[in-house]
């Protein structure tokens, strides 16, 4: 059996799991217990990890589907396993010269870990790329203390990536990536997590203070694992997520239309021309992600780093248009299901998908990204036609 199948088949079966437990996960803002351990039961925590290590040596595109079934069951523990992976592939890209991280992936196989991320800071507006708190070196060890406005399931993690400057006279910009294990930090809670949606990802805000050995942390500056493997892996997983939340939006009204025309209420009209759009629009993103996905893996197979400036330019605007359009996706599916969609627990209902969706343009902002993406446009001019 190839890994591909067996990645299908334990995918839908965690799948199954996550949609038994989706509803009380965003009622009560609770980590996705059952279906942490139901990945980790299939070993799929540690699909990216080399054979050489133990692991599968899976691609990008097998977690993103992952993601992707997932998304359509419960979008907070398909995010859970978007971030995961996002830290997996940062280690992965940039640690395999480490015997330290090298090591730590090898226990990942054995162990399914549960990988977080500490980027957010207060006092930095948001910028991943600048760090007030700094790494402080005494002996044989490095310590530091941060600030985290959010901590995404922090106090479910195994292990944190902590982004602090690399040391007191460190520019804003000149950061590390530290590998925290648990046993290595402590956390204090400084903020809940009562959002709209994507409630049981537990985003939580944390004091972080961590003691470790100096060569956790990785050997790249976090300036090249941002640039070549963090954002671009977060764009195509985020949006796997987001299109597997919208497929299933657009599913449930799909059946709505399917039941209203076998009990004799009419055809298709006044929702017929809503699921045309809505699957359009499902089709069209779900060409342009595999397109992605596909360059991305490519360019990892064959070892290109770093990506071209032009590839950055794609993926920031995959992820604009995408988290924008699976918000429309589910408002269409929301229209055409109309009472039903909008009220909870029916088989129609639609409103954890909304609300779930509602993050996906905030997540790094469409805004701040567009602007960015635009000066990447006017320095580089990339060809704009189909040849």
């Amino acid at each position: 059996m190839t890994i591909s199948t067996d990645v299908d088949t334990s995918s839908f079966a965690v799948a199954r799991v996550a949609a038994e437990h989706a509803e009380s996960v965003d009622r009560d803002a609770a980590l996705p217990a059952a279906t942490l351990a139901a990945l980790r039961q299939a070993e799929l925590m540690s699909l990216l990890v080399p054979q050489s290590l133990g692991g599968p040596n899976g691609t990008l595109s097998q977690v993103a589907a992952v993601c992707h079934t997932l998304g359509q069951s419960c979008g907070s523990s398909a995010m859970i396993h978007a971030m995961h992976h996002i830290q997996v592939a940062c280690i992965v890209a940039h640690g395999m010269q480490s015997d330290w991280h090298r090591a730590l992936l090898q226990r990942l196989c054995r162990e399914q870990l549960l990988f977080g991320s500490v980027t957010s800071e207060a006092g930095t507006g948001g910028d991943i790329h600048s760090s007030v708190c700094c790494m402080e070196v005494a002996g044989e060890k490095v310590s530091l203390e941060k600030n985290a406005t959010t901590i995404s399931y922090g106090v479910g993690a195994d292990a944190l990536l902590i982004t602090a400057r690399r040391g007191h006279d460190a520019a804003a910009s000149d950061q590390v990536m530290l590998v925290a294990l648990r046993d290595d930090y402590a956390l204090e809670r400084t903020s809940s997590w009562d959002a709209l949606g994507m409630r049981g990802t537990c985003s939580e805000g944390f004091r972080v203070r961590a003691v470790a050995k100096p060569h956790q942390a990785l050997p790249a500056p976090f300036a090249d694992i941002a640039s070549e493997t963090m954002l671009p892996v977060s764009h195509l997983l985020w949006c796997s997520v987001w299109l597997g939340i919208a497929t299933d939006a657009m599913t449930r009204a799909r059946a709505y239309l399917r039941q209203q025309a076998r009990s004799g209420r009419g055809a298709l009209s006044p929702g017929g021309h809503r699921l045309a759009k809505g699957v359009g629009l499902l089709q069209a993103m779900q060409a342009r992600l595999s397109a992605a996905l596909s360059d991305y893996d490519g360019s990892f197979a064959a070892g290109s780093r770093p990506l071209p400036l032009s590839f950055t330019a794609d993926m920031n605007n995959l992820k604009t248009s995408i988290s924008e359009q699976c918000v429309e996706v589910a408002h269409h599916a929301l229209l055409i299901c109309g009472i039903s969609g909008y009220k909870n627990g029916t088989p129609f209902s639609v409103g954890r998908h909304l609300r779930d969706l509602m993050s996906a343009p905030i997540m790094i902002s469409n805004d701040r990204m567009l602007e960015s993406t635009g000066n990447l446009l006017l320095m580089h001019r990339p060809p704009l036609g189909l040849h």
